[in-house]
Protein backbone atom coordinates (compact mmCIF):
# COMPACT_ATOMS: atom_id res chain seq x y z
CA UNK A 1 0.00 0.00 0.00
CA UNK A 2 1.26 3.50 -0.85
CA UNK A 3 1.02 5.89 2.10
CA UNK A 4 -1.53 8.75 2.47
CA UNK A 5 -0.10 12.03 0.61
CA UNK A 6 0.80 10.74 -2.82
CA UNK A 7 -0.72 11.92 -5.72
CA UNK A 8 -3.10 10.11 -7.33
CA UNK A 9 -6.26 10.20 -9.49
CA UNK A 10 -9.25 9.73 -7.83
CA UNK A 11 -11.21 8.21 -10.77
CA UNK A 12 -12.60 4.93 -9.81
CA UNK A 13 -11.15 5.52 -6.26
CA UNK A 14 -13.88 4.55 -2.70
CA UNK A 15 -14.27 7.28 -0.36
CA UNK A 16 -13.99 5.74 3.03
CA UNK A 17 -15.78 7.13 6.08
CA UNK A 18 -15.37 6.56 9.96
CA UNK A 19 -17.61 8.48 11.63
CA UNK A 20 -17.32 8.57 15.66
CA UNK A 21 -19.33 10.80 18.30
CA UNK A 22 -17.43 13.96 17.64
CA UNK A 23 -14.77 13.04 14.87
CA UNK A 24 -14.93 12.11 11.25
CA UNK A 25 -12.14 9.69 9.63
CA UNK A 26 -12.32 9.30 5.74
CA UNK A 27 -9.54 8.21 3.52
CA UNK A 28 -9.80 8.19 -0.52
CA UNK A 29 -8.34 4.93 -1.71
CA UNK A 30 -8.19 2.72 -4.50
CA UNK A 31 -9.42 -0.57 -3.55
CA UNK A 32 -7.38 -2.39 -6.65
CA UNK A 33 -3.73 -1.19 -5.62
CA UNK A 34 -4.15 0.44 -2.19
CA UNK A 35 -3.02 3.80 -3.38
CA UNK A 36 -4.17 6.52 -0.29
CA UNK A 37 -4.94 9.49 -2.66
CA UNK A 38 -6.09 11.49 0.17
CA UNK A 39 -6.85 11.46 3.85
CA UNK A 40 -8.22 13.49 6.39
CA UNK A 41 -9.52 13.86 10.53
CA UNK A 42 -12.07 16.04 11.58
CA UNK A 43 -12.11 16.81 15.16
CA UNK A 44 -13.84 18.04 17.94
CA UNK A 45 -17.65 18.12 15.73
CA UNK A 46 -19.96 20.61 16.88
CA UNK A 47 -17.70 22.87 19.30
CA UNK A 48 -16.29 26.16 18.19
CA UNK A 49 -12.70 24.79 18.09
CA UNK A 50 -13.51 21.80 15.76
CA UNK A 51 -10.64 21.79 13.44
CA UNK A 52 -9.81 19.71 9.90
CA UNK A 53 -6.58 18.51 8.89
CA UNK A 54 -6.47 17.08 4.81
CA UNK A 55 -3.76 15.06 2.94
CA UNK A 56 -3.38 15.36 -0.50
CA UNK A 57 -0.76 15.61 -2.87
CA UNK A 58 2.27 15.56 -0.10
CA UNK A 59 0.14 18.75 1.21
CA UNK A 60 -1.46 19.42 4.64
CA UNK A 61 -4.34 21.63 4.56
CA UNK A 62 -6.11 22.98 8.11
CA UNK A 63 -9.15 24.41 8.94
CA UNK A 64 -9.62 25.50 12.54
CA UNK A 65 -12.87 26.81 13.56
CA UNK A 66 -16.54 25.99 14.40
CA UNK A 67 -18.05 23.29 12.71
CA UNK A 68 -21.78 22.07 14.07
CA UNK A 69 -22.73 18.60 13.13
CA UNK A 70 -21.38 16.13 10.63
CA UNK A 71 -22.94 17.06 7.59
CA UNK A 72 -21.01 20.74 8.22
CA UNK A 73 -17.62 18.57 8.98
CA UNK A 74 -18.22 16.76 5.64
CA UNK A 75 -18.55 19.68 3.85
CA UNK A 76 -15.61 20.96 5.05
CA UNK A 77 -13.91 17.96 3.74
CA UNK A 78 -15.04 18.37 0.22
CA UNK A 79 -14.09 22.25 0.71
CA UNK A 80 -10.70 20.82 1.56
CA UNK A 81 -10.69 18.09 -1.07
CA UNK A 82 -11.72 20.68 -3.69
CA UNK A 83 -8.43 23.08 -2.85
CA UNK A 84 -6.50 20.14 -3.37
CA UNK A 85 -7.41 20.06 -6.44
CA UNK A 86 -10.14 17.10 -6.20
CA UNK A 87 -14.11 17.47 -7.21
CA UNK A 88 -15.29 14.81 -5.47
CA UNK A 89 -18.96 15.18 -6.96
CA UNK A 90 -17.02 14.96 -10.54
CA UNK A 91 -13.98 12.86 -9.82
CA UNK A 92 -15.19 9.47 -10.80
CA UNK A 93 -15.69 7.84 -7.04
CA UNK A 94 -17.13 4.62 -7.53
CA UNK A 95 -18.75 4.40 -3.89
CA UNK A 96 -18.28 5.51 -0.55
CA UNK A 97 -18.00 3.23 1.82
CA UNK A 98 -19.32 3.59 6.00
CA UNK A 99 -17.97 1.48 8.82
CA UNK A 100 -21.03 0.80 10.73
CA UNK A 101 -20.16 -0.54 14.06
CA UNK A 102 -23.55 -3.11 14.81
CA UNK A 103 -25.39 -5.05 11.81
CA UNK A 104 -27.28 -7.13 14.50
CA UNK A 105 -29.00 -10.63 13.32
CA UNK A 106 -29.64 -8.46 9.69
CA UNK A 107 -26.54 -7.88 7.83
CA UNK A 108 -24.08 -10.55 7.45
CA UNK A 109 -22.84 -8.86 4.71
CA UNK A 110 -21.99 -5.42 3.14
CA UNK A 111 -24.76 -3.67 1.87
CA UNK A 112 -25.78 -0.63 -0.35
CA UNK A 113 -27.34 2.17 1.46
CA UNK A 114 -30.96 2.73 0.84
CA UNK A 115 -33.68 3.86 3.27
CA UNK A 116 -34.29 0.58 4.29
CA UNK A 117 -30.92 0.15 5.44
CA UNK A 118 -30.86 2.88 7.16
CA UNK A 119 -34.30 2.52 9.29
CA UNK A 120 -32.43 -0.73 9.90
CA UNK A 121 -29.23 0.59 11.39
CA UNK A 122 -31.17 2.59 13.07
CA UNK A 123 -33.43 0.28 14.97
CA UNK A 124 -29.88 -1.37 16.08
CA UNK A 125 -28.82 1.35 17.64
CA UNK A 126 -30.12 -0.15 21.35
CA UNK A 127 -27.50 -2.48 20.84
CA UNK A 128 -24.96 0.20 19.99
CA UNK A 129 -25.80 3.84 21.12
CA UNK A 130 -22.81 4.96 21.18
CA UNK A 131 -21.85 4.12 17.49
CA UNK A 132 -24.56 3.64 15.35
CA UNK A 133 -26.23 6.81 15.41
CA UNK A 134 -23.13 8.59 14.53
CA UNK A 135 -22.31 5.80 11.88
CA UNK A 136 -25.47 7.42 11.06
CA UNK A 137 -24.98 10.86 10.66
CA UNK A 138 -21.94 10.01 8.28
CA UNK A 139 -24.32 8.10 6.24
CA UNK A 140 -27.05 10.45 5.69
CA UNK A 141 -24.71 13.79 5.10
CA UNK A 142 -22.51 12.30 2.65
CA UNK A 143 -25.71 11.00 0.64
CA UNK A 144 -27.24 14.28 1.07
CA UNK A 145 -23.54 15.85 -0.36
CA UNK A 146 -22.75 13.58 -2.79
CA UNK A 147 -26.10 12.37 -4.16
CA UNK A 148 -24.95 10.25 -7.35
CA UNK A 149 -22.38 8.43 -5.35
CA UNK A 150 -23.44 4.89 -3.92
CA UNK A 151 -23.09 4.06 -0.40
CA UNK A 152 -22.04 0.98 0.60
CA UNK A 153 -22.16 -0.10 4.62
CA UNK A 154 -19.35 -2.83 6.00
CA UNK A 155 -20.44 -4.25 9.75
CA UNK A 156 -17.60 -4.63 12.30
CA UNK A 157 -20.23 -7.26 13.28
CA UNK A 158 -20.48 -9.11 9.69
CA UNK A 159 -17.36 -11.25 10.29
CA UNK A 160 -18.75 -13.47 13.24
CA UNK A 161 -21.72 -13.10 12.33
CA UNK A 162 -21.98 -17.50 11.52
CA UNK A 163 -19.55 -18.01 15.08
CA UNK A 164 -21.10 -21.65 15.93
CA UNK A 165 -23.83 -21.57 18.22
CA UNK A 166 -21.90 -22.75 21.07
CA UNK A 167 -19.64 -19.21 20.89
CA UNK A 168 -22.19 -17.10 20.18
CA UNK A 169 -24.95 -18.09 22.63
CA UNK A 170 -25.34 -16.72 25.92
CA UNK A 171 -26.34 -18.55 28.61
CA UNK A 172 -29.16 -16.69 29.95
CA UNK A 173 -33.54 -17.67 29.66
CA UNK A 174 -33.50 -18.21 25.98
CA UNK A 175 -37.00 -16.47 25.35
CA UNK A 176 -35.26 -13.14 26.86
CA UNK A 177 -32.42 -13.60 24.68
CA UNK A 178 -34.74 -14.44 21.33
CA UNK A 179 -37.09 -11.45 22.34
CA UNK A 180 -34.18 -9.12 22.80
CA UNK A 181 -31.77 -10.25 20.22
CA UNK A 182 -28.80 -11.36 22.89
CA UNK A 183 -25.67 -12.94 21.65
CA UNK A 184 -22.51 -12.36 20.74
CA UNK A 185 -21.81 -10.40 17.98
CA UNK A 186 -18.14 -9.78 17.79
CA UNK A 187 -16.48 -6.31 16.90
CA UNK A 188 -13.60 -5.17 14.73
CA UNK A 189 -14.27 -8.12 12.64
CA UNK A 190 -13.07 -5.81 9.34
CA UNK A 191 -10.08 -5.97 10.73
CA UNK A 192 -9.84 -9.47 11.98
CA UNK A 193 -10.84 -10.59 8.45
CA UNK A 194 -8.11 -8.19 6.79
CA UNK A 195 -5.24 -9.65 9.14
CA UNK A 196 -5.74 -13.10 8.98
CA UNK A 197 -5.99 -13.16 5.29
CA UNK A 198 -3.12 -10.82 5.08
CA UNK A 199 -1.21 -13.49 7.68
CA UNK A 200 -1.79 -16.20 5.17
CA UNK A 201 -0.64 -14.44 2.12
CA UNK A 202 2.44 -13.51 4.21
CA UNK A 203 2.94 -17.09 5.11
CA UNK A 204 2.40 -18.40 1.65
CA UNK A 205 -0.34 -20.29 3.00
CA UNK A 206 -4.22 -21.24 1.96
CA UNK A 207 -6.49 -19.75 4.50
CA UNK A 208 -8.72 -22.65 3.97
CA UNK A 209 -5.69 -24.49 5.87
CA UNK A 210 -4.37 -22.27 8.46
CA UNK A 211 -5.60 -21.94 12.38
CA UNK A 212 -5.15 -18.66 13.66
CA UNK A 213 -5.38 -16.59 16.99
CA UNK A 214 -5.73 -12.73 15.39
CA UNK A 215 -4.93 -10.55 18.59
CA UNK A 216 -6.28 -6.40 17.21
CA UNK A 217 -4.91 -4.55 20.22
CA UNK A 218 -5.41 -0.91 20.41
CA UNK A 219 -7.62 1.38 22.43
CA UNK A 220 -10.30 -1.31 21.71
CA UNK A 221 -8.97 -4.45 21.76
CA UNK A 222 -10.59 -7.51 20.77
CA UNK A 223 -9.41 -11.86 20.08
CA UNK A 224 -10.35 -13.96 18.05
CA UNK A 225 -10.09 -17.49 16.84
CA UNK A 226 -10.05 -18.33 13.31
CA UNK A 227 -9.85 -22.08 11.72
CA UNK A 228 -10.01 -22.30 8.05
CA UNK A 229 -10.46 -18.32 7.38
CA UNK A 230 -13.68 -18.63 9.77
CA UNK A 231 -14.13 -17.37 12.92
CA UNK A 232 -14.86 -19.80 15.86
CA UNK A 233 -14.77 -17.60 18.57
CA UNK A 234 -13.87 -14.09 19.74
CA UNK A 235 -13.94 -12.06 22.87
CA UNK A 236 -16.29 -9.18 22.44
CA UNK A 237 -19.53 -10.02 22.87
CA UNK A 238 -22.77 -8.06 22.68
CA UNK A 239 -21.25 -4.60 22.62
CA UNK A 240 -17.93 -3.99 22.55
CA UNK A 241 -17.50 -3.99 26.00
CA UNK A 242 -16.83 -7.44 26.27
CA UNK A 243 -13.55 -8.93 26.47
CA UNK A 244 -10.09 -7.93 26.89
CA UNK A 245 -8.68 -4.84 28.75
CA UNK A 246 -8.70 -1.82 26.68
CA UNK A 247 -7.99 1.46 27.08
CA UNK A 248 -11.16 2.49 28.82
CA UNK A 249 -13.81 -0.33 28.82
CA UNK A 250 -13.48 -2.81 31.44
CA UNK A 251 -13.59 -5.77 29.59
CA UNK A 252 -14.81 -9.07 31.59
CA UNK A 253 -16.20 -8.46 35.06
CA UNK A 254 -18.56 -10.51 37.20
CA UNK A 255 -21.73 -9.01 35.72
CA UNK A 256 -23.22 -8.45 39.37
CA UNK A 257 -20.94 -5.62 39.76
CA UNK A 258 -23.62 -3.40 37.68
CA UNK A 259 -26.52 -5.04 40.02
CA UNK A 260 -24.26 -4.66 43.28
CA UNK A 261 -22.87 -0.90 42.38
CA UNK A 262 -26.53 -0.11 41.65
CA UNK A 263 -27.73 -1.43 45.49
CA UNK A 264 -24.62 0.43 47.34
CA UNK A 265 -23.89 3.63 45.32
CA UNK A 266 -25.54 6.47 44.24
CA UNK A 267 -24.53 5.45 40.68
CA UNK A 268 -27.35 4.74 38.01
CA UNK A 269 -27.57 2.88 35.06
CA UNK A 270 -26.05 5.82 32.72
CA UNK A 271 -23.01 6.45 35.22
CA UNK A 272 -22.90 2.66 35.78
CA UNK A 273 -22.36 2.36 32.17
CA UNK A 274 -20.07 5.18 31.62
CA UNK A 275 -18.30 4.16 34.01
CA UNK A 276 -17.21 0.80 32.44
CA UNK A 277 -17.43 2.14 29.24
CA UNK A 278 -15.46 5.54 29.48
CA UNK A 279 -13.62 5.30 32.66
CA UNK A 280 -12.35 1.97 33.41
CA UNK A 281 -9.84 -0.45 31.47
CA UNK A 282 -6.06 1.23 31.90
CA UNK A 283 -7.88 4.97 31.84
CA UNK A 284 -9.78 3.56 35.22
CA UNK A 285 -6.69 1.56 36.84
CA UNK A 286 -4.00 4.48 36.46
CA UNK A 287 -5.29 7.31 34.85
CA UNK A 288 -3.99 6.96 31.40
CA UNK A 289 -5.01 5.00 28.63
CA UNK A 290 -2.17 6.08 25.95
CA UNK A 291 0.18 2.60 25.85
CA UNK A 292 3.36 4.81 25.38
CA UNK A 293 2.67 6.91 28.44
CA UNK A 294 1.96 3.60 30.58
CA UNK A 295 4.97 2.29 29.04
CA UNK A 296 6.46 5.20 30.50
CA UNK A 297 5.02 5.33 33.92
CA UNK A 298 6.18 1.25 34.76
CA UNK A 299 10.12 2.17 33.80
CA UNK A 300 9.78 5.54 35.94
CA UNK A 301 8.25 2.59 39.16
CA UNK A 302 4.63 3.92 38.89
CA UNK A 303 2.82 1.12 40.55
CA UNK A 304 -0.71 2.12 39.56
CA UNK A 305 0.73 1.82 35.94
CA UNK A 306 2.68 -1.40 36.84
CA UNK A 307 -0.72 -2.75 37.85
CA UNK A 308 -2.71 -2.05 34.59
CA UNK A 309 -0.11 -3.38 32.51
CA UNK A 310 -0.13 -6.52 34.76
CA UNK A 311 -3.65 -6.96 34.62
CA UNK A 312 -3.55 -6.13 30.95
CA UNK A 313 -1.23 -9.00 30.35
CA UNK A 314 -3.16 -11.37 32.63
CA UNK A 315 -6.57 -11.31 30.03
CA UNK A 316 -4.93 -11.20 27.26
CA UNK A 317 -2.64 -14.58 28.60
CA UNK A 318 -5.88 -15.82 29.22
CA UNK A 319 -7.84 -15.20 25.75
CA UNK A 320 -4.72 -16.58 24.33
CA UNK A 321 -4.85 -19.85 25.91
CA UNK A 322 -8.76 -20.23 25.82
CA UNK A 323 -7.69 -20.08 21.79
CA UNK A 324 -5.15 -22.15 21.96
CA UNK A 325 -7.44 -24.87 23.97
CA UNK A 326 -10.17 -23.73 21.19
CA UNK A 327 -8.29 -24.20 17.76
CA UNK A 328 -6.82 -27.64 19.15
CA UNK A 329 -3.67 -26.55 17.07
CA UNK A 330 -2.13 -22.96 16.38
CA UNK A 331 -0.65 -22.36 13.19
CA UNK A 332 0.29 -18.46 13.60
CA UNK A 333 -0.59 -16.24 16.65
CA UNK A 334 -0.92 -12.44 14.99
CA UNK A 335 -1.19 -8.97 16.58
CA UNK A 336 -2.16 -6.17 14.89
CA UNK A 337 -3.71 -2.33 15.69
CA UNK A 338 -1.77 0.38 17.63
CA UNK A 339 -0.27 -1.29 20.88
CA UNK A 340 -0.01 -4.92 18.80
CA UNK A 341 2.12 -3.54 16.03
CA UNK A 342 3.85 -0.84 18.00
CA UNK A 343 4.33 -2.27 21.97
CA UNK A 344 7.05 -5.09 21.96
CA UNK A 345 6.76 -5.46 25.56
CA UNK A 346 3.01 -6.56 25.50
CA UNK A 347 4.29 -9.11 22.46
CA UNK A 348 6.85 -10.15 24.52
CA UNK A 349 5.09 -10.96 27.92
CA UNK A 350 1.58 -12.08 26.46
CA UNK A 351 4.06 -14.79 25.07
CA UNK A 352 6.33 -15.10 27.47
CA UNK A 353 6.60 -18.62 28.68
CA UNK A 354 5.17 -20.71 26.06
CA UNK A 355 8.14 -22.25 24.86
CA UNK A 356 6.92 -25.91 25.21
CA UNK A 357 3.97 -25.15 23.39
CA UNK A 358 5.87 -24.55 19.93
CA UNK A 359 5.39 -20.68 20.74
CA UNK A 360 9.09 -19.08 21.09
CA UNK A 361 9.55 -15.34 20.48
CA UNK A 362 12.98 -14.09 18.95
CA UNK A 363 13.86 -11.04 21.36
CA UNK A 364 16.07 -9.09 18.53
CA UNK A 365 13.24 -9.64 15.65
CA UNK A 366 10.64 -8.59 18.25
CA UNK A 367 11.56 -5.09 18.95
CA UNK A 368 12.61 -4.20 15.33
CA UNK A 369 10.23 -1.45 14.31
CA UNK A 370 8.24 -1.95 10.64
CA UNK A 371 5.24 -1.27 8.99
CA UNK A 372 5.63 -4.41 6.80
CA UNK A 373 4.11 -7.21 7.96
CA UNK A 374 7.05 -9.53 9.35
CA UNK A 375 7.57 -12.88 11.72
CA UNK A 376 8.52 -11.92 15.34
CA UNK A 377 8.97 -16.00 16.10
CA UNK A 378 12.37 -17.65 15.89
CA UNK A 379 13.57 -20.21 13.49
CA UNK A 380 12.28 -22.97 15.51
CA UNK A 381 9.46 -21.65 16.66
CA UNK A 382 6.02 -24.17 15.89
CA UNK A 383 3.73 -21.64 15.96
CA UNK A 384 4.74 -18.48 13.83
CA UNK A 385 3.61 -15.21 15.92
CA UNK A 386 3.47 -12.29 13.43
CA UNK A 387 2.95 -8.62 13.40
CA UNK A 388 0.24 -7.76 10.40
CA UNK A 389 -0.65 -4.27 10.25
CA UNK A 390 -4.11 -4.45 9.90
CA UNK A 391 -5.74 -1.64 7.14
CA UNK A 392 -9.37 -1.63 7.72
CA UNK A 393 -9.58 1.50 5.24
CA UNK A 394 -8.76 -0.50 2.33
CA UNK A 395 -10.57 -3.53 3.53
CA UNK A 396 -13.57 -1.14 3.45
CA UNK A 397 -12.83 -0.27 -0.04
CA UNK A 398 -12.34 -3.43 -1.63
CA UNK A 399 -15.86 -4.43 -0.18
CA UNK A 400 -17.57 -1.53 -1.07
CA UNK A 401 -16.64 -1.70 -4.74
CA UNK A 402 -17.38 -5.41 -4.68
CA UNK A 403 -20.75 -4.42 -3.84
CA UNK A 404 -21.28 -1.99 -6.66
CA UNK A 405 -20.00 -4.09 -8.88
CA UNK A 406 -22.28 -6.45 -8.43
CA UNK A 407 -24.76 -4.64 -7.79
Amino acid sequence: MTDAGLTGDATGAVLVLNSGSSSLKYQLVHPDSGEVVASGLVERIGSETAAAEHEQNGDTRRFDGPIADHHEALAKALDLFAEAGTDLASSGLQAVGHRVVHGGQEFSEPVLVSDEVIETIDALSGLAPLHNPVNLMGITAIRALLPDVPGVCVFDTAFFHHLPAAAATYAIDRDVAAEHHIRRYGFHGTSHEYVSGAAAEFLGADPTDLQQIILHLGNGASASAVRGGRPIDTSMGLTPLEGLVMGTRSGDIDPAIVMYLRRVSDMDIDDIDHMLNSGSGLKGLCGENDFRTITSMVADGDEAAQLAYDVYIHRLRRYIGAYMVDLGRVDAIVFTAGVGENAPTVRRDALAGLERYGIAVDDEANVVRSRAARRISTADSEVAVLVVPTNEELAIARKAAAVVAGA
